[in-house]
């Protein structure tokens, strides 16, 4: 299929490569940070044989969220953001910004996101998943009192946040002492993303923002498949949940999900029937899975074409208000 729109592809500052020891196969540490740090060859030459027609770019994980300092994960977003909007002004036909955000101070993340909106032109956040702040063993969730404010300012703006995964901290990984190969994106990081995903559902930050859209990756971090007992369990017993309406409710009005690094048609399959085939988006999770892998697969997945158009392609026009002819 050719004019595929993805967004789950990521980038770095050469001074904030992130330590790739774990990827342990000849040369690929060495090849990611590459990638990482390329947008216009690599990148774009795959893009273009592979019929991405536009790729929506994103600060790397845990990127601003692991600053523990308020003020340097400031200078740090802006920083990022800044260099990403000097990258796309280059190719603004072939790709877009996401904005980095230092939840470390939701005023400041306001500040910034308000910012890249209405100044650097990009089409919404994408966030790292929890926020450390003090030490890098405080966790701090999206869902806490303290940020209605930037939900709110989300609203306002009218774009979305992308909540990306990042792996649990250290005093966190007790389950997985002994079977690293769970941590990080083979299971970590979807339990971690889903969890936070569904505080935010169960807290009632969209019954106060209803118009607030989140996207996650992966086809969902494992919800779709476990909607139905989720929403069965907490109405027999809902513990004085704050949500007004069913997670269902939730995922269907409020979420959106991208194919990013789940290339399978059974899995793609059910999120279609759970949530629906107009909240689902093509993504890649460059340069972490090959465009090659994601494309190939999309482009002959076994569902019809205006399903394929529309996860694609039409959905993100939709949500993003691009304008691409």
């Amino acid at each position: 299929m050719q004019g595929k729109i993805a967004l789950e592809e990521h980038f770095t500052l050469p001074e904030t490569r992130n330590e790739m020891s774990r990827f342990s196969l000849p040369g690929t540490g060495e090849d990611l940070k590459r990638r990482l740090t390329d947008l216009h060859d690599i990148r774009l030459g795959e893009m273009d044989k592979f019929g991405i027609e536009l790729a929506i770019q994103s600060f790397n994980a845990p990127g601003v969220q692991a600053v523990p300092n308020v003020d340097n994960a400031i200078e740090l977003a802006q920083r990022a953001n800044d260099t990403l909007a000097e990258e796309v002004a280059k190719r603004p036909d072939r790709f877009a910004g996401f904005a980095a955000l230092p939840l470390q101070d939701p005023d400041a993340a306001c500040i910034e996101l308000t910012r890249c909106i209405k100044e650097l032109g990009f089409k919404g956040a994408l966030v790292n998943g929890f926020t450390s702040k003090g030490d890098m063993e405080t966790v701090i969730y999206y869902d806490l009192p303290e940020y209605r404010p930037f939900w709110a300012s989300v609203q306002e703006l009218g774009m979305p946040l992308y909540l990306h995964p990042r792996n649990p901290i250290q005093s966190r990984l007790q389950s997985y002492e002994g079977h690293p190969w769970l941590e990080h994106s083979p299971w970590a990081f979807a339990m971690e993303t889903a969890l936070h995903t569904l505080r935010l559902l169960g807290s009632g930050v969209f019954d106060d923002y209803p118009d607030v859209q989140l996207i996650i990756g992966h086809l969902g971090e494992r919800i779709p498949y476990d909607l139905w007992r989720l929403d069965h369990r907490i109405k027999k017993s809902p513990q004085g949940i704050p949500a007004k309406k069913s997670m269902r409710d939730y995922m269907q009005s409020n979420v959106h999900l991208t194919t990013s690094g789940n290339f399978h048609d059974p899995t793609l399959h059910c999120a279609m029937t759970e949530i629906g085939a107009d909240r689902i988006m093509f993504s890649v999770d460059y340069p972490f899975e090959t465009t090659a892998d994601a494309a190939t697969w999309f482009d002959v997945s076994d569902i019809s074409e205006a399903d394929r158009l529309q996860i694609g392609r039409n959905n993100a026009v939709n949500l993003f208000k691009l304008d691409l002819t």
